[in-house]
């Protein structure tokens, strides 16, 4: 991947991340619900493993399902009002996976959370993918089926609007920086565009079991698709503290596919129902979060020649403890008995 194609991300990301610093101030939101922290930085400690998986669906057969060695990541990570910046490192003493081969990735995930609205940016390079589970289609002396040359290109966008911010936090449950303190949920509306690419040196599928197959033969493809979406959102709160935060929407995407079999080279257009989920839940209080989660999306086409579909599905797990530190006027506030102290 070129350094152009990397700076054109990090500008868009950049440009979806804009609206979340903006506004600072009285947001209107009911603070029996949730309250925010605008005089705080808060600071994480986090693991976290990404991942972008490519399906082959079988009808007859079991579905042929790529996935990246992907690290587990150790990292640290801030927020100060609505911008963060997370720093991690897959470490070897928590990667030894090396049977299933070495991927090399670039994976720039971006999701963004404004009181009004959701938006998610993805861009994601990867070399380097094996089948699961262990021994499918392996060679002789070796525990998984291994393709350095596999490479997967997924870039991707949504935005989505969050009606009910007035009582719903998703920052709550995803950045740490606010406490929902009641339950509450609310509708989602929005749209979605991906464009993805596929390729390797020769069929995708493996040659041992090519006669299973219907895809046998194709050895790149690439897919387009956009679409409106909806969907829900809801945390469930207990005790003001313990919460479980659940998002689910639905895209109805209109799709656009070309596989190709050396120089030949088929389309297809397909209408595919497409889904994105968020799952949260952990302790949060005025001051101390200790939290899981996991944002994931599934993409689904279908290709000219065979019945059977393929599949993108990218996603990101976190376990994290984060604090909230005081700074500014409410620094001073802390601080204020201690400076009467030293007057006397």
């Amino acid at each position: 991947m070129s350094t152009k194609a990397v700076l054109i991300f990090i500008l868009l990301a950049s440009v979806f991340a804009a609206p979340s610093v903006l506004g600072q101030g009285k947001r209107g939101n009911d603070t029996t619900y949730y309250v925010y922290f605008p005089e705080s930085i808060t600071g994480r400690y986090y693991f976290s493993q990404k991942y972008t998986s490519f399906y082959i669906k079988s009808k007859t057969s079991r579905d042929l399902h790529y996935t990246p060695n992907t690290t587990l990541n150790m990292g640290l990570g801030a927020t100060y009002h609505n911008f963060s910046l997370n720093l991690a490192y897959g470490f070897g003493f928590l990667n030894q996976d090396d049977d299933k081969g070495k991927t090399k990735y670039l994976d720039l995930q971006g999701h963004f959370y404004t009181p009004k609205w959701v938006t998610d940016f993805y861009g994601q390079f990867y070399t380097g993918y094996h089948l699961a589970p262990e021994g499918f289609a392996a060679l002789p002396n070796t525990n998984y089926y291994y393709r350095p040359d596999m490479n997967v290109t997924l870039v991707g966008l949504s935005h989505y609007k969050v009606f009910n911010n007035k009582k719903f936090s998703y920052r709550a449950a995803l950045i740490q920086n606010e406490w929902q303190k009641k339950s509450a949920g609310t509708l989602l509306a929005g749209a979605e565009m991906y464009y993805g690419v596929v390729r390797a040196d020769s069929s995708l599928v493996p040659k041992s079991i090519g006669n299973n197959y219907t895809q046998v033969g194709i050895d790149k493809i690439n897919y387009f698709s956009i679409g409106p979406g909806i969907g829900y959102a809801y945390t469930a709160v207990a005790f003001q503290h313990l919460f479980i935060t659940g998002s689910l929407t639905g895209n109805v995407n209109f799709s656009f596919a070309t596989e190709h079999t050396g120089n030949d080279a088929a389309n297809k257009f397909s209408l595919n129902l497409d889904t994105r989920f968020r799952l949260a839940a952990g302790y949060n209080s005025r001051t101390w979060n200790i939290s899981a989660n996991w944002i994931a999306d599934g993409l689904t086409f279908s290709g000219k020649k065979t019945d059977d579909k393929y599949a993108f599905h990218t996603g990101n797990y976190r376990f994290i403890l984060s604090k909230k530190f005081a700074t500014g006027e409410r620094l001073r506030k802390k601080l204020k008995p201690v400076d009467l102290i030293f007057k006397e």
